[in-house]
């Protein structure tokens, strides 16, 4: 693989890593196809391997980035209703109210959700408070296995 292919996959990479941040893009499922690429390319046993390492640490991570945040919301007592209500408004809300909409239609979709269900706002704010930690919890995980596959391509493709 010459140089601006090379340049091409890691842009593809960058994108991917900026995908997870701004949910426009299927951020770990481009940098998997991006390093997939790659080792298609380079053909070697080396790159395969990369591959393999780098698919395994995003299927890691996109577990964890399930199962850990919603642990911690169920031990809040965040209902399943309130997450999905949120996710509604929170689509809506990204048509409406362009780039930040989608963050204020999640927590108001959660903190509509948990005030009907509780019918108390200090409560209500409370369990919304832990649905945003766990989603910051869950881009974070994404975040940080993306950027360790990242790495591990970086080493792949000096040693290829």
């Amino acid at each position: 693989m010459n140089g601006v292919e090379t340049l091409l996959v890691a842009v593809a990479i960058a994108v991917g890593l900026v995908g997870i941040l701004v949910p426009l893009i299927p951020g770990s499922i481009l940098i998997f196809a991006a390093i997939g690429v790659w080792a298609y390319v380079e053909g070697t046993t080396a790159a395969w391997v990369t591959f393999g390492v780098a698919a395994a640490i995003l299927a890691a991570a996109l577990l964890v980035k399930y199962l850990w945040p919603m642990k911690r919301m169920r031990r809040a007592d965040v209902g399943t209703s309130s997450l999905l209500a949120g996710g509604v408004l929170g689509v809506v809300g990204f048509f409406v109210v362009p780039v930040v909409g989608l963050v204020l239609g999640f927590v108001l979709g959660v903190f509509l959700a948990e005030l009907t269900v509780r019918g108390n706002s200090r409560l209500a704010w409370a369990s919304t408070v832990h649905a945003i930690k766990g989603v910051a919890l869950s881009v974070g995980v994404e975040l940080a296995g993306a950027l360790l596959a990242t790495v591990v391509w970086v080493v792949g493709a000096l040693i290829v």
